[in-house]
């Protein structure tokens, strides 16, 4: 075969990212620069003893080849060993690798691989925790019994440019498993995985199609209630509604995302009566875990959900905190109409209408539910988000929507401090008010009450992006994308974002794509999707989406974009508004 032309063959490939590298890289603090290079090449050492070659470097990433998936899982465990050693004493310039290793079919050219072999192994190292080394099944299946670790099924995940669902393993790396592989003896006991929950939108079986606004409240009631035990992982309403009105296989739920088990159930709604019905099924065998009935007094509404949700609890065998168990026991209200207007409002707020009238209908449903019960706390919150969408898209003309947002939203934090969708929302006004120290203060709030806040999470991402530490937004995006799988295009915006700031465009360029192909009418992505091909000298491509960008909206000015945005060094809005200059001067 002649020199450099392609060819395939099957290999294990290691992919490596670095969490925190670029802004370790910019410190002046005497010795860390000296550690980063000590560390770097014990990590090349660690590699090469396990015959492993380092095919690129790419930038705080690397890409490499073994000649087996035991070299390659002993290599990551050694590597990741060797970062906690490091970081034992490295206080706020810790670093994290994420690792992801596959075996699969890769094509070689010259030096280079490429190939689905070489793309799984990415997808399998941005999946990972930073700390993490995630493996294929393809890998787990090379290694188990031959190296004394624990392997722990994380179930399927569909991927990018990947067709089918991979199967996700993760090695579990920690003092223990290491010691024991220093002796040769045998890994300490598997650890169960997370259990982790899908709920559906619960049908309207009422024979009136005006009672789906209350089947979806009490399915995302639910949803919000299991959101608050920290032992579960639990999906966002955003994708679990994607499923509405849809006839589909339990199984092919849980894979698209990536639980084991799915809560499905119906509501019959007549007068002051109602009857819920909810099952909880195995996401893997599709057989049932648990099922019920509930026939009550819609005064008794909150207790059923509480019922519902201790009852799943209970099957998954998790463990509620006593704080847990407190917020999933509180009733927010006990006069049911205030709430059942609350319900028609936050269904409007969610709902898929944007418009000056959707605005006033949420403002009336919300001022109504507040007269009613002045102590409810969730409709304040409700106005509080409806005028920050007013603040953000001019519908009312109004010139004080953002002071009224953040002064319902200090009314609902007044009512009941435990409320997170309260601490997100005030969280939101921090940030348009640039306090980007009160926006991480709120965001931290909501988390500590709701560990599987989607939006919480995607928040604190972007409060590091604009506070200067962007890489450092990429777990927590990511996170947020595994939760809320479906529904992630705003998500793919801020990956985007950080990577553009971060100045790993070609990353960027890939990240604002996905958003663009997820919500095909952004002007948003494709304005700092050009900013990073002006830096990658893609003039023509950035010229091209320029064409688009102005056809969907025609007064689009980037500076006028990104002089909104809360930067906290200048320098950083600086980097986008120059690469969009290099392709398209305003």
């Amino acid at each position: 075969m002649a020199e450099g032309r392609a060819h395939r063959r099957l290999a294990a490939i290691l992919a490596a990212d670095v969490v925190g590298y670029s802004r370790l890289m910019e410190t002046d603090e005497a010795g860390t620069l000296a550690r980063l290079k000590t560390l770097r090449q014990n990590i090349i050492d660690s590699i090469a003893s396990h015959s492993g070659r380092i095919v690129k470097l790419m930038g705080d990433g690397a890409l490499v080849e073994f000649a087996s998936a035991v070299e390659a899982v002993t290599s990551a465990v050694e590597i990741q060993n060797k970062m906690r050693e490091h970081n034992a004493d490295a206080g706020d310039n810790a670093i994290w690798f994420r690792i992801g290793i596959n075996v699969g079919d890769i094509i070689v050219e010259g030096d280079d691989i490429y190939g689905d072999g070489v793309n799984i192994a990415a997808r399998l190292e941005a999946l990972a925790e930073p700390g993490g080394v995630f493996i294929s099944r393809t890998a787990a299946d090379q290694v188990r019994d031959k190296v004394p670790i624990n392997i722990e099924d994380r179930g399927d995940f569909a991927v990018k440019n990947i067709a089918r669902p991979i199967q996700v393993f993760c090695v579990v790396v920690d003092d223990r498993v290491a010691k024991a592989a220093q002796r040769g003896e045998a890994a300490p006991s598997k650890r169960p995985r997370t259990p982790s929950i899908a709920v559906l939108p619960f049908v309207n079986i009422s024979g009136d199609a005006e009672q789906e606004y209350f089947a979806d409240g009490i399915s995302e009631d639910i949803i919000t209630d299991l959101s608050k035990v920290a032992g579960l992982l639990v999906i966002a309403r955003n994708s679990s509604f994607t499923y509405k009105g849809k006839s589909i296989d339990i199984r092919t739920v849980g894979r698209e995302l990536g639980v084991t088990s799915v809560l499905e159930g119906s509501i019959r709604r007549a007068g002051n009566r109602v009857r819920i019905t909810a099952q909880l099924i195995d996401a893997t065998a599709g057989t049932h875990l648990w099922a019920d009935r509930y026939d009550r007094d819609l005064t008794d509404i909150f207790v059923v959900q509480d019922e519902v949700t201790r009852q799943i609890v209970e099957a998954l065998k998790v463990t509620l905190t006593p704080a847990e168990s407190a917020r999933i026991a509180r009733s927010p209200t006990r006069n049911i109409e205030a709430h059942d207007l609350f319900l028609r409002g936050r269904e409007a707020l969610f709902g898929p209408e944007k418009t000056k009238e959707s605005f006033e209908r949420e403002v009336a449903l919300f001022t109504q539910a507040i007269e009613l019960d002045p102590d409810y706390a969730e409709p304040y919150v409700g106005l509080a988000q409806a005028y920050n969408h007013d603040f953000q898209n001019h519908w009312s003309g109004r010139t004080d929507s953002q002071q009224l947002s953040g002064h319902y939203s200090r009314l609902a934090l007044e009512k009941d401090p435990t409320l997170p969708y309260a601490h997100s929302v005030a969280a939101i006004v921090k940030f348009w008010e640039k306090d980007l120290a009160g926006h991480r203060e709120e965001v931290e709030k909501a988390l500590a009450l709701n560990p599987n806040f989607a939006l919480a999470l995607r928040m604190r991402g972007v409060g590091n992006i604009y506070n200067g530490a962007p890489l450092e937004a990429i777990p927590d995006l990511e996170h947020a994308l595994r939760l809320d799988p479906l529904v992630g295009h705003l998500t793919w915006q801020f990956i985007g974002s950080a990577y553009l700031i971060a100045g790993q465009y070609q990353k960027a360029v890939e990240a604002f794509r996905e958003r663009i192909r997820l919500s095909p009418k952004t002007d948003l992505s494709r304005g700092f999707l050009i900013a990073a091909l002006g830096h990658l000298g893609e003039v023509d491509e950035a010229r091209r989406v320029w064409a688009e960008l102005k056809e969907i909206n025609p007064n689009y000015r980037i500076s006028e974009h990104v002089g909104r945005l809360p930067f906290r060094d200048p320098a950083d809005a600086e980097r986008i508004r120059v690469g969009f200059a290099m392709a398209v001067p305003e």
